[in-house]
């Protein structure tokens, strides 16, 4: 009987809680296409998320702040967030859930505790949306197309325009990129509608006109023809990659400002979070995302250089295999990678230990890199050997580390994954560049060497990189509340 009584009242809070997700569900994309308000749970994206997602996501960050955090506490936070006038913004409701609870006793009700913690707000200085065009359209290229597309929201921040390739618009050629969009084998199926525009040589994504431009080289364009101005240009071709070749999409009527998602040379090479604001918006007009690897080890070394100090290191990225591999044996131009990448693990080169010197000037000549290409078609691990100079433990660096997953200037570029059993699948379709696996973390007795492991999606976390950046660079960064 005790039972019975026990498994109904479980079912009735089951119950309760789905309800909480159905109202929670519904502020989240009232807030993001009345107000353009984003909401994140500790950086996890809640648009287009069905119950159960809201369900785990709340289960994941009670674990990571080790706090009563539930649903019901976010529908609260949130019904106070839509009741607020506040500008255009992206609010981590994770945080300000955890601070409610923290301080629970100082406010009257949600209300008055939102319009405290935000009051920042009011300092916004309006927006202009920017147009993009993606010279490119390849893996990287296609989930730039997707995210932007999805996220578009009211159109007040990127709005993707046009993408350039060097086919010919024909019947087929259209067809197969609307095909490549919207399928994808790594990431799944795009949760929107995709279709060829033959009249128009366009896509239309998610009823939206995007259109396909065939150039063969960037100065033949007038991007002006189709409605396009002030135009920042997403280099992902890999065919330009120094000052001099970029340049040529300056030359292109309607182009304004290049970002190229490869490390450039004679160009600033971002990381952003890291060394964003080192380089003015307003008169620098190439611009480099730098590369995967560089945007994944970048926001944890500068934490642990700024906590503990990094003498010296050696990094080796074990990485996703990509189609600059073969599929079958052939000949390359590059030592090893002229074998079967779906069947080898393949040794080669990476130039990300001296990259993170562009971005931490302080790690100059400190560490050194390789790589090892593995049968995966994504999803990458890069396993960071440290010397630093103060002593700590595996406790102290997971704090450390945490903390800054929690709060400060990398709470985006850093997730803190509580997960023992983190296999390289479980990390696709992350959007934080790098995954702190707290529980593969190793110190030497003496407290002085670390091992730190340190997980990426190689195409969808450094995407997201891309597109911080492009915000950064177009000026179009929403109000933040992380």
């Amino acid at each position: 009987m005790e039972n019975n009584k026990l498994y109904e009242k479980e079912l009735a809070f089951q119950a309760d809680r789905r309800k909480a997700c159905v109202e929670f569900i519904k502020i989240v994309h009232d807030l993001w296409y009345d107000k353009s308000i984003e909401l994140v749970l500790f950086r996890n994206q809640l648009l287009d998320r069905n119950v159960s997602d809201i369900i785990n996501l709340h289960e994941y960050a009670a674990k990571f702040v080790e706090k009563p955090i539930n649903v019901f506490d976010s529908v609260e936070i949130a019904r106070a967030i839509l009741t607020s006038d506040l500008p255009p913004a992206r609010i981590d409701i994770g945080k300000l859930t955890y601070e409610y609870h923290l301080e629970d006793n100082k406010y009257n009700d949600a209300l008055s505790f939102v319009v405290d913690k935000l009051k920042d707000a009011k300092n916004y200085v309006e927006i202009k949306p920017k147009d993009v065009v993606l010279y490119g359209f390849g893996r990287i290229g296609r989930l730039l197309a997707r995210e932007l597309m999805a996220k578009i929201g009211k159109g007040q921040q990127l709005r993707l325009k046009a993408i350039v390739t060097r086919d010919k618009n024909d019947e087929i050629s259209l067809e197969k990129r609307a095909s490549l969009l919207r399928y994808d084998s790594v990431h799944g199926d795009f949760e929107g509608s995709v279709s060829a525009d033959l009249e128009n040589e366009a896509l239309l994504i998610n009823g939206t006109t995007v259109h396909m431009i065939s150039a063969a080289q960037p100065e033949d364009i007038d991007y002006t023809k189709y409605g396009i101005e002030d135009a920042l240009i997403i280099d992902n071709t890999g065919a330009f990659k120094d000052e001099e070749a970029l340049s040529r999409h300056l030359k292109s009527i309607g182009a304004a400002q290049v970002l190229l998602t490869a490390p450039g040379k004679g160009v600033p090479n971002i990381v952003y979070g890291v060394n964003h604001n080192n380089y003015d918006v307003a008169t620098t007009k190439i611009w480099s995302a730098a590369s995967c690897t560089t945007n994944a080890i970048t926001p944890v070394l500068a934490a642990v250089e700024e906590s503990l100090g990094v003498i010296k290191g050696h990094l080796e990225t074990i990485h996703a295999y990509t189609n600059d591999q073969n599929l079958v044996d052939n000949m390359h131009k590059k030592y090893r990678r002229g074998r079967a990448a779906a069947l080898n693990m393949v040794i080669t080169e990476t130039g990300a230990g001296s990259a993170v010197a562009k971005a931490l000037p302080s790690l100059a000549g400190k560490l050194t890199s390789n790589a090892i290409r593995v049968p995966v078609p994504n999803g990458s691990l890069v396993v960071l050997n440290l010397e630093v100079g103060k002593e700590t433990s595996i406790e102290g660096i997971n704090k450390i580390m945490k903390q800054y997953a929690l709060e400060g200037e990398l709470v985006e570029q850093i997730k803190y994954s509580l997960n023992n059993e983190l296999v390289s699948s479980d990390i696709v379709g992350t959007s934080a560049p790098a995954i702190y696996d707290s529980n593969a973390t190793i110190v030497s007795a003496d407290g002085k060497n670390l091992v730190l492991y340190i997980w990426y999606d190689n195409e969808y976390g450094y995407s997201h990189q891309v597109i911080r950046l492009a915000k950064h660079i177009a000026k179009v960064r929403r109000y933040v509340y992380y």
